[in-house]
């Protein structure tokens, strides 16, 4: 089983097919093409699961109060300002 369940040989026989139909010089400026696309792919997926890890981050950490908002002892609350 190679790519996308398709054999080997199923995989020559499109290379060869696809240089007969395009021809050499068309055929590396496509993988060219090709490779550009599945690196900036690559790079928006890696940079949203950056974005999302980074804000699941922010939001699991719980908000400490400031010393502001704690009341001075125990039990009592603290006067308004």
């Amino acid at each position: 089983m190679g790519f996308l369940g398709i054999g080997t040989g199923e995989i020559i026989l499109i290379l060869i097919l696809a240089l007969i139909i395009l021809g050499p010089g068309r055929i590396t400026g496509f993988a060219r093409t090709l490779g550009k696309t599945v690196r900036a792919i690559k790079k928006a997926s890696s940079d949203l699961s950056n974005a999302v890890s980074r804000e699941l981050e922010t939001t699991d950490k719980p908000a400490t109060p400031s010393k502001d908002d704690r009341p001075d002892k125990p039990g009592e609350a603290s006067a308004p300002k």
